[in-house]
């Protein structure tokens, strides 16, 4: 029971139905991002908004230039730095993160909290769930420390097939 209470695992709605209301996810994370932002003495300018709620569009990351050409449609002037910009301050605040292996990024799910980055990526559909296992991180905090070694970021990515995946290929998990 210790042991279950120490785990967050993936929700069940990590990878959600097709058919989901995500409306809701979108709204959420900006609203937790207003609260945030507020909190912590931050501006979150109509333009960071924006990219915030081109990220969270979907359960799969969005790479920088598949934010600026939605941008472009709708501002002419977007360039790519204005871009970079808008994710660097999302990513520094923690209301995303980046996928390294996919030059991707996903919203966070719980940026209140300081934690490194543990994510599930289908190869089949590109959707993304994150992980906050703190048995993780501690087991690698743990194991650096031992050797002497100072992390200054965790980031695990793991490749595989989501449930619907698993349905549609028929494989079993």
């Amino acid at each position: 029971m210790a042991l279950e209470k120490s785990m967050k695992s993936v929700d069940a709605g990590a990878f959600p139905e097709a058919e989901h209301d995500h409306k809701l996810c979108v709204k959420a994370a900006l609203a937790r991002a207003g609260i945030l932002c507020r909190d912590r003495g931050a501006r979150l300018t109509a333009l960071r908004r924006r990219v915030l709620e081109l990220v969270w569009s979907g359960h799969r990351p969005l790479g920088a230039y598949e934010i600026l050409d939605i941008l472009r449609l709708e501002r002419a002037s977007a360039a790519p730095p204005t871009v970079y910009r808008a994710l660097d301050f999302l990513l520094d605040l923690g209301l995303v993160h980046r996928i390294e292996s996919m030059n991707a990024y996903v919203g966070c799910c719980s940026p209140e909290t300081n934690h490194g980055g543990q994510f599930l990526i289908c190869g089949a559909c590109g959707s993304a769930a994150e992980l906050t296992d703190k048995r993780i991180d501690e087991a690698i905090g743990q194991s650096a420390a031992e050797i002497g070694f100072s992390v200054v970021r965790r980031t695990i990515e793991v490749e595989g097939l989501c449930p619907h995946c698993l349905k549609t290929e028929g494989v079993n998990g």
